[in-house]
């Protein structure tokens, strides 16, 4: 399912910084040199490969924040497939609005077409398992709620969006705090009732350790899938298991079929591949 656009307050502030970047203090000189005010025309947002779409809603955005006048007729909804030479968009109106807003609607929607496609990959490899693949917080700073929508729109979820939304126990905070026991003890007396709590091991001694202290989630890092079918035989249901720490499109499918709940993939949004998609004008 498409999940919803985001909300203009957080979407807006993003789309008018990449504007402002690239029509700086004089605006498009080039449009304006070379075009008439009243001249108009119509353009297709096409893709140049095969590819899931995501990104409509801030390209939609930058277009409206340039000139609302400008009319944007969607063929391909977010979350939909592409192939090359596939029309996604169309847009009538004026040109020099259209061609004012053309580069930086195509950079949302590359780079955030390039993270829905990488997670469809995943997603279609670990088909069957039950087993989701989650995003991580390696974004771009200042995208990451778009970026975390795209993954939704590539087929994933997400794991936390930031350090507010839920208690992440680590190996550096376990170092810090002297033991993952004395860590886990701290957190649960710190955590409201709906605080979720997870805790970072890398072997199969350190699970044993946080267990009893009934975690809601493990973070199963950098684990062989043997040792990942040992934990999760360990964990029983007592709580979420998740693996993490290498995953790539040859080893993902071994992790999911060790059982493990979730699987976190930092190259989602780290590693994607912008896709390539342009803006053409068909010659009369």
């Amino acid at each position: 399912m498409t999940p919803p656009p985001l909300p203009s307050v957080v979407l807006e502030p993003i789309v008018r910084l990449a504007l402002s970047e690239d029509l700086g203090r004089a605006g498009d000189l080039t449009t304006d040199a070379i075009l008439p005010p009243t001249a108009q025309i119509t353009a297709h947002i096409t893709s140049r490969r095969h590819g899931i779409l995501a990104g409509l809603d801030a390209a939609r955005q930058a277009l409206t924040l340039i000139d609302s006048t400008v009319q944007l007729d969607v063929a391909v909804d977010d979350g939909g497939t592409l192939a090359p030479g596939q029309t996604a968009a169309t847009l009538s109106g004026s040109a020099r609005s259209i061609l004012m807003a053309e580069r930086t609607m195509l950079n949302f929607l590359g780079r955030l077409s390039g993270i829905a496609t990488l997670t469809r990959t995943y997603a279609e490899a670990i088909s069957g398992t039950g087993a989701k693949i989650v995003c991580t917080r390696k974004t771009i700073p200042g995208h990451r709620a778009l970026e975390k929508r795209a993954v939704r729109c590539g087929g994933g979820t997400s794991h936390r969006y930031g350090l507010d939304d839920a208690i992440l126990i680590k190996d550096n905070h376990i170092a810090a705090s002297g033991s993952i026991s004395e860590a886990l003890k701290r957190a649960k007396s710190y955590a409201g009732h709906l605080r979720m709590i997870e805790v970072e091991v890398d072997t199969l001694d350190q699970l044993a350790e946080a267990l009893p202290h009934q975690p809601h989630a493990v973070l199963l890092d950098n684990m062989t899938p043997d040792q990942l079918k040992r934990a999760v035989d360990l964990i029983d249901g007592q709580c979420v298991a998740e693996a993490s720490g290498g995953v790539t499109l040859q080893s993902v499918r071994a992790i999911a079929e060790t059982g493990v709940d979730y699987i976190s993939v930092g190259a989602l949004t780290h590693s994607a591949p912008n896709l390539d998609l342009g803006l053409d004008i068909p010659t009369p």
